[in-house]
């Protein structure tokens, strides 16, 4: 016992600090398992030189072991990757949300004709195309059906030749990535009348 406490001591670890270490590196002790689990293998392929009855079932046992620590690797490298992706993922939403603002401004400038030509509307229309890109579509269609789920309805009036419950006029357009709505459109809801 006082030898384990001089190791302890010696290697400038507290015992209850050890299992915190093992569990900040799963890559390094899965691999370290999967060493000792070989070593164990070598030694015990000495030791059913003496014993081969013996041998069958200890070559068994390592192996599955050897699997399900392969299993677990994968399954972290997987786990690994898909928390990457999702992270990258919600980075891109994350500045297309802060972009929003400034798309509107763009569009107010269109709509008073200040981007008909020059280098400004160059501009825009590239960061329109490199946001197209990443994925982000505009919902700004009149005329369609409304649909709560991308569209907020701020009023409801008639509109000519528009049928009651669609889009009479987008007040404000909203945008989306793939199926998330970063923000839905606001929207003037016809009656019908």
């Amino acid at each position: 016992m006082s030898e384990a406490k001089d190791q302890n001591e010696n290697s400038g670890q507290e015992p209850e600090n050890q299992p915190e270490a093992a569990d900040q590196q799963p890559t390094a002790d899965a691999l370290g398992q999967a060493e000792a689990i070989l070593n164990e293998a070598a030694a015990g392929a000495e030791a059913d030189a003496e014993q081969p009855e013996d041998a069958g079932a200890v070559e068994t046992e390592l192996r599955n072991d050897l699997l399900r620590l392969q299993a677990e690797y994968v399954n972290y490298r997987k786990r690994v990757e898909r928390d990457r992706a999702v992270a990258r993922e919600n980075a891109v939403q994350s500045v297309l949300n802060t972009l929003l603002p400034v798309l509107d401004d763009i569009d107010a400038a269109r709509a008073h004709g200040d981007l008909a030509d020059g280098p400004f509307a160059s501009i825009a229309n590239k960061l329109d195309g490199i946001l197209a890109q990443h994925g982000l579509e505009r919902i700004n269609e009149a005329g369609v059906e409304f649909d709560p789920n991308i569209h907020e309805a701020l009023l409801r009036q008639a509109v000519p030749e528009i049928p009651a419950d669609h889009v009479g006029q987008v007040l404000r357009t909203g945008y989306r990535k793939g199926t998330i709505i970063l923000r839905a459109a606001q929207v003037l809801v016809a009656t019908g009348e």
